[in-house]
């Protein structure tokens, strides 16, 4: 996976900056118009569904405005004496008068003020076989057959006051209306003492009803009156129809509501009627609604890649002209390394920071020149001062080899001070030699100090005594090679060397009070004190020390900040305390050896 990222990675540093600029930049800012216009439509699509719906509920309350004319005429009827009188006693006129009579009152309901749709007929029934209507009728009037109809048997057996039927087939002269269905109301008409005295059925022509309402809806949306079965009533477009999913989504349950065909790329809205049953239905083309904003999408989207492309070009030669000099100094950087960094880049051509640039690399060049030269004349001095040390080193051979003769020489005639002094000698000339250990074990160091303190009583005739304390466990800690002789030497020289007896000197090793990391050797001598061997020193010798300061640097060079010597002047002699970092390195058994 992560060699599949690797090798879609571009290399150059041109292709980088452009990837990076297509990347952080010019995708995300795509994701976010692409996003910002999925939101400008959808937000366009609710507004229009709103809008759409305001017109259904609108269509909604005139549909039950005219259900209301329905009520208010079959009350005007029931109300209406002559009306009644016609139904209970029709043998008290002619046959014409009642007809005549009741035509004049179908005519004033018509001319009414609440009935000014005139696509609302009326049949009345009375009990004698007598049928009365406001239309002409397409079929000659039957009474038996009207009173027969399935929805005045309905209403008859029900009992119940009236019946609306959405679906009741049109009775009505062709040449008055074509409609196929008319919603009916099927009523009884009862006197005071709630008697029925006949029937009446108010039909109202939806279909003209609803075309004459849609007069003036935009051509390019279709409406539709449904049940819901999904049974079509009524449409605005006669060839118009609704996809069966969208049909199945508007009847799923009796609610308003809206859903996009996204197959059919049709907006449609619906309005629930729960008094019918039905369902108002508005279809409407998204390529309508979405049509001026794919014009200015399009438009935005063009603009925007033409300008993306422009600055897609000025930034690749923005890239270009950046990389360039880099590319340059690159090539002339590897020639300057098969040219032993002899070589300057031109100042003349650049400006800006790749002058700046071009300045640092040429001094830069030269500056690695001079190092070079410094290098090559430091590994010139380095071989000159080794071959000075080893001229150096035959002094110490030939003394180290003249003290094995010494040995021997004491051996055979048997003078075992002789042969112990040449061992102590010995050893500190061979650790001294031995170049390659900075750092020796505490134990080490306690061996290579005792011989050095034996060669000194000899010297001085065993008139002080050398006193050593330290603890088990840190015998194998590591501390600088021949850093106690020293302080010996000194306390010796200028503590005790001047005193006729009862010199001491107490070398002490062990974990610093303070930390337990660090490791404090300490030099206690009970002689003149360092005041009276400075006088001394000053009086006497030729040559400053070079002991203590040679410990100090040591100290410095290995340890930094962590390693300190320092000098305690006391009451009677001298205190030189170590001050070093703990590192035990325990060795292994078969390594465990002392010097020898």
């Amino acid at each position: 996976m992560r060699d599949w990222l690797a090798a879609l990675i571009p290399h150059k540093l041109k292709y980088r900056l452009f990837a990076v600029f297509v990347l952080v930049i010019l995708l995300p800012f795509s994701i976010l118009n692409i996003y910002n216009y999925r939101k400008i439509e959808s937000l366009v699509q609710k507004k229009i569904s709103e809008q759409s719906h305001e017109q259904l509920d609108n269509l909604h309350r005139s549909l039950e405005d005219q259900l209301g004319i329905a009520f208010k005429t079959l009350i005007f009827l029931e109300q209406d004496s002559d009306v009644r009188q016609i139904l209970q006693h029709p043998e008290r006129r002619s046959v014409l008068d009642n007809k005549t009579l009741m035509e004049d009152k179908f005519k004033g309901l018509n001319n009414s003020f609440f009935l000014y749709n005139p696509s609302v007929y009326f049949t009345l029934l009375d009990d004698s076989g007598h049928v009365y209507t406001s239309y002409q009728p397409r079929f000659p009037l039957n009474y038996d057959r009207i009173a027969s109809d399935p929805s005045f048997v309905s209403l008859r057996k029900t009992q119940s006051s009236y019946l609306w039927v959405s679906d009741d087939e049109n009775y009505v002269s062709r040449d008055i209306t074509k409609s196929p269905t008319l919603l009916s109301l099927y009523a009884e008409l009862r006197d005071r003492n709630n008697r029925p005295y006949g029937t009446a059925r108010i039909s109202i022509d939806f279909s003209f009803w609803f075309q004459s309402v849609l007069q003036k809806s935009a051509s390019d949306q279709a409406y539709f009156i449904m049940t819901r079965k999904g049974e079509r009533i009524a449409g605005s477009v006669p060839d118009a129809d609704l996809s069966p999913e969208a049909v199945s989504q508007v009847t799923a349950l009796p609610q308003n509501g809206y859903w996009t065909d996204k197959k059919g790329d049709e907006l449609v809205n619906f309005s629930y009627l729960s008094s019918l049953d039905w369902y108002m239905i508005n279809r409407i083309p998204l390529h309508v609604l979405f049509n001026e904003i794919e014009s200015l999408k399009q438009q935005y989207f063009v603009t925007f890649y033409i300008i993306t492309g422009l600055f897609v070009a000025v930034a690749f030669m923005i890239a270009y002209t950046f990389t360039r000099p880099l590319s340059h100094m690159q090539r002339k950087m590897k020639e300057a390394v098969r040219k032993d960094l002899r070589i300057r880049l031109p100042e003349k051509h650049y400006k800006g920071e790749i002058l700046e640039l071009t300045r640092t690399f040429n001094t830069m060049m030269v500056d690695m020149n001079e190092l070079i030269q410094r290098l090559k004349a430091e590994e010139r001095q380095k071989d000159a001062v080794h071959f000075q040390m080893l001229l150096a080193q035959m002094n110490p051979h030939f003394l180290l080899n003249t003290l094995n003769t010494m040995k021997w020489i004491g051996l055979r005639s048997r003078n075992e001070e002789i042969v112990e002094i040449c061992l102590s000698l010995g050893k500190l000339l061979e650790t001294s030699l031995n170049s390659d250990v900075d750092l020796i074990h505490l134990r080490d160091e306690i061996a290579l100090t005792k011989a050095f303190v034996y060669i000194q009583q000899a010297r001085y005739g065993n008139r002080f005594e050398v006193e050593f304390s330290y603890e088990e466990d840190i015998q194998y800690a590591l501390v600088p090679k021949l850093s106690l002789q020293p302080l010996v030497d000194n306390a010796i020289r200028h503590g005790i060397g001047n005193m006729a007896e009862d010199g001491l000197i107490r070398i002490r090793m062990g974990r610093s009070a303070s930390s337990p990391d660090q490791l404090t050797l300490e030099v206690e001598d009970n002689g003149v004190g360092i005041a009276s061997a400075r006088l001394n020193q000053e009086a006497g010798r030729k040559r400053p020390g070079i002991g203590l300061a040679n410990v100090r640097e040591r100290l410095r060079l290995l340890f930094k900040e962590k390693g300190e010597l320092e000098t305690v002047p006391l009451a009677q002699g001298t205190l030189f305390r170590m001050h070093l970092p703990l590192l035990l390195s325990e060795p292994y058994e078969s390594s465990r050896q002392s010097i020898s």
